[in-house]
């Protein structure tokens, strides 16, 4: 319990800005003292695989996912203003999308984290869940700053459409133009969204838990073998982004992973009525075998 509200304290510390510090000192203390917080917390949880953890990693995700996007969002605007390199701007732009659909689903993972926690600490949710709505503005005045951005950019190119129809003397009317520079931005929108696509499609993971006679009636477990044939049901499985579900509730006191996945990659763990969750501690480890997972429950 004490770790527990030590890491939301830390959470809800991180969340924060140090807009209402009034001079520059007052401001690096702060930053430091939270910083203090931060390696003071990391050192406790390093061996730690519980409750406590999985929130520390999701809040350290969630920030290193704005950490992303602002960078991105920094390349895409010098870019803009030096008339840089058009594919730059199309993948950062398609990294800003993917990154603020992971850390929208990242957020709403936290919030699921909440609700189904042992602890009974009334404080402490209360402070997470601030931390939470924290995170939540960021997340939509990020969004809001990027499609005024994306704005920007269409505008970016009829003004070069315009200096190229003045340098190259071509009578175009104002429709054809308009045009021209419509169907510009719709092949930049589409390659942002193709890009997002494939590294979306890149981190997708399917998972199902069941008894061995359940897994058998979707033909999942055939003569003891595990997806040997191609005719399983594959609407049975539950489809994630393994970069955001990092935990898998059992409910159950017995369970088995049939699928392969490194040993090190993962821990079953027992809450306190003896039921199984599934930590995945290194997800691109647990999913290099197999990006399906099966676990036989009793």
């Amino acid at each position: 319990m004490k770790q527990f509200l030590f890491v939301c304290m830390a959470a809800l510390a991180l969340g924060l800005t140090v807009g209402s510090c009034d001079t520059k000192k007052e401001k690096d203390a702060q930053e430091q003292a939270w910083q203090r917080e931060r390696d003071s917390l990391l050192n406790e949880l390093r061996m730690a695989r519980n409750e406590s953890g999985d929130l520390v990693d999701m809040v350290n995700q969630i920030e290193d996912g704005f950490r992303q996007i602002n960078e991105a969002e920094n390349i895409v605007v010098s870019n803009q203003r030096d008339g840089g390199n058009r594919q730059a701007i199309i993948d950062n732009m398609a990294l800003i999308q993917d990154k603020l659909r992971l850390n929208r689903e990242l957020i709403e993972n936290l919030k699921q984290q909440l609700r189904t926690s042992n602890s009974g600490n009334d404080e402490m949710k209360k402070k997470l869940e601030a931390t939470i709505t924290r995170f939540n503005e960021q997340l939509e005045e990020k969004t809001k700053q990027i499609e005024t951005l994306r704005q920007e950019l269409e505008k970016r190119d009829i003004r070069i459409a315009e200096q190229d129809q003045q340098i190259t003397n071509l009578n175009q009317n104002v429709g054809q133009l308009t045009e021209s520079n419509q169907q510009k931005q719709r092949t930049i929108e589409k390659n942002t969204e193709e890009i997002a696509r494939q590294d979306q499609e890149l981190h997708t993971a399917y998972f199902v838990f069941g008894t061995k006679k359940e897994l058998r009636q979707q033909r999942i477990l055939q003569h003891g073998d595990v997806l040997k044939s191609s005719d399983f049901n594959r609407d049975y499985f539950t489809k994630i982004d393994y970069r955001v579900t990092k935990t898998i509730r059992l409910y159950s006191k017995s369970a088995t992973l049939l699928t392969s996945h490194p040993a090190d990659s993962y821990a079953l763990d027992k809450d306190a009525q003896g039921q199984y969750t599934l930590r995945i501690t290194n997800p691109d480890r647990f999913w290099s075998l197999s990006k399906y997972l099966v676990i036989t429950v009793k």
